[in-house]
């Protein structure tokens, strides 16, 4: 089988590139490295996988890009990923995130796609979680605070556009707070990396807030077995992704802190809460084990020392 994954030189795509050579596909990556690192498909390209270079905003390279391939499966994952950021350039984002999907997603509607895996987000697109009740579920309406958590909930809502339109086989996984090894520690995106290198390099945690803000963060071995049985399936709409759990990001710096083996401290330093940042996020994944019988089975110290270990 042929499957085309966007963003496949990033950290959770890459990963992924792995896990569909592993299994025998013909693995096509688009990904323009802005962001994404030749050396994550190392282990990809060696088992078969190939790279066309491209942005996801170019229409005819996507349109040119899915006629020459024309796989049977997508797994979008090409994004702008950092809130921060799509706060400061809301265009930029929105350019990326909804542009670019859309792009991809007429493409892949004119060759007749079997399969369109979307990754989506749990941790930004529900908003405050003081406001309902944790963990979120996917029926509970939607309230981001900030561009990213929107673009990504506009592409959910062409993806059910075009299920109505050209009955087009699509899912979107709304992932919680991945993280694992290739994340990248300098990123504004993925607390768990940026903990785990300042911690390798003898820094001192900035936590933005009091810490006592919660996140759902899910290992992204876990994640990938998440894609791979939505991809099997064709089960439709948003699907939670993630661990269902509160975990307080001042206990995430002490637990990461224990793993030091040179028994350094690793008490945090405090910072103004940043704009866009919720302060509590858990999302329910009752529906992802109903429906595709998925569960995270990672323990978070488990995810946290494979981390750390490889930094």
């Amino acid at each position: 089988m042929k499957t085309l994954v966007t963003g496949g030189a990033g950290f959770i795509g890459s990963h992924l590139v792995d896990a569909l050579t592993g299994r025998g596909d013909e693995v096509v990556v688009v990904d323009d490295l802005s962001s994404g690192k030749l050396e994550n498909l190392e282990s990809g390209m060696a088992a078969g996988a190939r790279l066309v270079e491209g942005d996801i905003r170019d229409t005819a390279f996507i349109e040119s890009t899915l006629e020459a391939e024309r796989p049977s499966t997508v797994f979008h994952l090409a994004a702008q990923s950092e809130v921060r950021r799509s706060i400061e350039q809301p265009t930029l984002d929105a350019t990326v995130n909804v542009v670019g999907s859309v792009n991809l997603i007429e493409a892949s509607q004119k060759i007749g796609l079997d399969r369109f895996v979307f990754a989506s987000t749990g941790g930004a697109v529900y908003g405050e979680g003081e406001r309902i009740d944790l963990p979120a579920a996917e029926s509970i309406d939607v309230e981001p605070m900030c561009q990213y958590g929107l673009s990504k909930f506009v592409v959910e809502k062409y993806l059910e556009l075009y299920r109505r339109l050209y009955m087009f086989n699509s899912v979107a996984l709304r992932l919680g707070n991945v993280y694992g090894p290739r994340q990248n520690p300098k990123g504004e995106a993925g607390a768990v990396a940026i903990f785990a290198g300042q911690l390798k390099s003898g820094e001192t945690p900035t936590v933005f807030g009091d810490g006592t803000q919660t996140r759902d963060f899910v290992y992204v071995g876990d994640v990938i077995d998440a894609m791979l049985t939505a991809s099997r399936t064709d089960v439709e709409g948003a699907i939670n992704v993630g661990s269902g759990v509160e975990a307080p990001l001042l206990e995430l710096v002490r637990t990461i802190g224990s793993l030091s083996d040179n028994g350094n401290s690793f008490e945090p330093q405090f910072d103004t809460p940043r704009k866009g940042d919720v302060q509590r996020n858990a999302i329910d994944p009752s529906r992802a084990a109903a429906d595709l019988g998925w569960s995270a089975t990672t323990s978070l110290e488990t995810g946290l020392r494979a981390t750390v270990d490889s930094i």
